[in-house]
């Protein structure tokens, strides 16, 4: 199971790196080189959800509550924004949920 999570992870750090990066070349004026590791890690992205051993639609639904709780960590991590109560209360019930799905795989 915390391999399952960890590559949950791994796979909604790309594709917030794979959105964030073309952000900041649009907003900074950055290089074209930020869209081109944009592309990277989106194709990493890709690439890391097709490793799951399940059904499709188990493995979105389950990464789609993962993806949340790392959004919330780059909140308070990269744009250091301190999380309210209500966002680890959200977190952690979002996790509950995301368990719920994952743990039947490991069985």
């Amino acid at each position: 199971m915390l391999k399952t999570l960890a590559l949950f992870f791994l796979t909604a750090l790309m594709e917030i790196l794979g959105c964030f990066l073309p952000y900041i070349w649009l907003r900074q004026n950055g290089s074209v080189w930020l869209l081109v590791l944009g592309a990277a890690a989106l194709c990493a992205f890709v690439y890391l959800l097709s490793l799951h051993p399940t059904a499709s639609g188990r493995v979105y639904a389950a990464y789609g509550g993962v993806y949340v709780i790392s959004a919330l960590l780059w909140l308070q991590w990269v744009d250091k924004i301190a999380l309210q109560w209500n966002d680890w209360l959200g977190a952690g019930v979002i996790l509950t949920g995301v368990l719920l799905i994952v743990v039947p795989w490991q069985n």
